[in-house]
């Protein structure tokens, strides 16, 4: 079983409850594919994963130009990069390429964090 810690807390709690949920469903994607689920359940996660980022992306970035936060656009970018690797990771699930979604759900978990620890710190720190 794959579990992985929160990130640092953001001292916006909305912000730090919508990073919570990510985790962990990037956390529930990682245990189901561990687990050799069925490939739909494993398909729900991963929608659910998709759906909830692009949500939170918006929300975040709604934040950032109203506070006119000068690095937003390289924020956006990194939450793009995102975007594209779950679309990625969604269009390889569909096409039954199921041994690929392992090793893509730690590399998604792993810029996640990594995201949060150092994009959505900085941005904090402006706020």
């Amino acid at each position: 079983m794959t579990t992985f810690n929160n990130p640092l807390p953001n001292p916006n709690p909305t912000i730090d409850g919508e990073h919570r949920i990510q985790v962990g469903l990037i956390n529930a994607l990682c245990n189901a594919v561990d687990e050799k689920r069925p490939a739909d359940e494993i398909g729900t996660i991963l929608e659910q994963l998709v759906d909830y980022s692009e949500t939170h992306f918006v929300s975040e970035e709604l934040l950032m130009r109203l506070d006119s936060y000068d690095e937003f656009q390289s924020h956006v970018e990194e939450h793009q990069k995102m975007m594209d690797t779950l679309k990625q990771m969604v269009q390889s699930q569909r096409e039954g390429n199921l041994d690929l979604l392992p090793g893509q759900a730690l590399n998604v978990l792993a810029f996640l964090l990594n995201h949060i620890n150092t994009f959505d710190r900085r941005y904090s720190a402006h706020r």
